[in-house]
């Protein structure tokens, strides 16, 4: 069974000690398996295993510079057919 799409955002202003907080929570978060977030406005509960795919980004311009983690991970839900591949030169 497909589990629906659930989401959670947070948006605040934080000072350099409390992100690293944050970002400790996520790294042990990943090592147990399981990641819980959740403020006043809602709750998502997460499991990832095996291999997980990371994307940073990190950008400046004049004002504004910008970090981008991402990280994401394919959940089997057991209705992903096996195909074979084949390559030829």
């Amino acid at each position: 069974m497909r589990q629906t799409k659930s989401s959670f955002r947070h948006e605040s202003l934080q000072d350099g000690k409390s992100i690293q907080e944050f970002l400790k929570a996520i790294t042990k978060g990943l090592a147990k398996g399981r990641l819980q977030f959740s403020d006043e406005d809602g709750e998502l509960i997460m499991s990832p295993e095996g291999l997980l795919n990371m994307k940073l980004t990190a950008t400046q311009d004049e004002s504004r510079h910008t970090i981008d983690l991402r990280i994401s991970w394919q959940v089997d839900d057991g209705e992903l057919e096996k195909k074979s591949l084949t390559i030829s030169n």
